[in-house]
């Protein structure tokens, strides 16, 4: 009876292990396995959470199939007191494993707020603006003038969100005083800026900040990636340029960077450049003038007079033979790349096309012929803003 008894007993327990295994393997794959969300969410994970209560959040939006597999997995994987705050995007079919590495390995936010400052050639602005998860796209909700316009609400309010990204924004072509006068506005940001940073040393481009960071060591990126730049485009140059240093080449960039706006012409604007320095020719383009009378301090807001295309400064290439002393702006990469590695043309002329791009010229005749051209543009534009201006209203 009782070797009947023990004999049932080990059954019963072979039978329970090979059950218990089978429930363990099932919610393995349960936790590795495509989820049931069908739409992307932006998951908030708000300081103080607990794996619990996310779990919860996502079985209510149809993320996951069972919140306590999802917490035995964290658990499992040693990742219940690794969770962060903020808010993380969590894509269609997203498995549980994948979403816990997500909440989990820590970093900045991937959806939610941004707010980003963004520091341009002819203004300065702030914007506030929220991922749509739906789409992977950012919606604006507000964008003002620092120091012009009312500061709206939503900025208070989701400046004060620990889970807000904030980001700060430069435009290929501003000037270093632009960048350091912007960065004094920026409220998230402390510290002294400190003297305005040598022209055209600040790499354009998106750079994650955070709520206290200091101004200086903003500015200490900017430079740390502009360096990284040039040395990429100096090792990459053209073996014949007429260009004797990296400076030189930051300062070339910079006037190609100026002078259009068309990221396809960048290369043929940067090889009439070279043509001119290689023909032993002024590059008599304006952005160096105006440089010479602004320092970089500000647009100039006006078309240029005679007297000044005449005056002499460092900058003036219709008086200087060469390249100015300093850059004009704060180049980007792609302007680094053009002035380093620019198109095999003969062209030596350019004017504007009405286009927004460029008419280039071999000759002074076909030269003349495009500045008529464009002359002729510049007045049927002016007649037909003159015509508008005098019906306003009328519609």
């Amino acid at each position: 009876m009782w070797r009947h008894i023990a004999s049932n007993a080990v059954t019963f327990l072979v039978v329970a292990l090979f059950l218990l295994g089978g429930v363990i393997l099932w919610g393995q794959s349960e936790y590795t396995a495509e989820g049931p969300l069908e739409q992307a969410i932006c998951l908030q994970v708000k300081p103080g959470s607990t794996m619990r209560r996310v779990s919860n959040d996502l079985a209510e939006q149809g993320a996951v199939s069972s919140g306590a597999i999802f917490r035995m997995g964290a658990d499992y994987e040693d990742k219940t007191g690794q969770l962060k705050a903020g808010s993380f995007l969590v894509q269609p079919g997203a498995s549980m494993a994948s979403i816990v590495e997500t909440v989990t390995k820590g970093g900045a936010s991937t959806c939610g707020t941004e707010v980003v400052y963004r520091i341009g050639v002819n203004r300065v602005s702030v914007q506030v603006r929220e991922l749509d998860p739906a789409t992977s796209r950012f919606v604006e909700r507000a964008e003002f003038t620092p120091g012009a316009d009312e500061v709206p609400e939503i900025y208070a309010q989701k400046k004060a969100q620990s889970d807000t990204r904030f980001r700060v924004a430069l435009a290929e072509g501003v000037t270093s005083w632009q960048v350091v006068e912007a960065m004094k506005s920026m409220d998230v940001l402390e510290g002294a800026a400190g003297d305005v940073p040598p022209e055209g040393s600040l790499a354009p481009d998106s750079y994650e900040v955070r709520p206290g960071d200091d101004r200086a060591s903003v500015l200490a990126r900017m430079a740390e990636a502009q360096v990284a730049r040039l040395a990429e485009a100096w090792e990459a140059r053209d073996p014949d340029l007429p260009i004797k240093s990296p400076e030189e080449l930051l300062t070339l960039a910079s006037i190609v960077e100026k002078e259009t706006g068309v990221a396809e012409e960048r290369r043929q604007v940067a090889s009439v450049f070279v043509n001119r320095l290689n023909q032993g020719m002024r590059l008599q383009t304006d952005p160096t003038v105006i440089y010479g009378i602004t320092k970089g301090e500000g647009v100039l807001g006006r078309g240029l007079r005679r007297s000044e295309l005449r005056r002499e400064t460092p900058w003036n290439t219709y008086v200087i033979p060469a390249l100015p002393p300093t850059p004009i702006a704060n180049p980007g990469l792609a302007s680094l790349m053009a002035a380093a590695q620019p198109d095999e043309s003969e062209y030596i002329f350019f004017v504007a096309d009405g286009t927004g791009g460029h008419a280039f010229a071999v000759t002074l005749a076909e030269h003349n012929e495009n500045v008529a051209r464009w002359r002729q543009i510049e007045a049927e534009q002016g007649a037909a803003a003159a015509g508008n201006a005098s019906t306003g209203g009328g519609n």
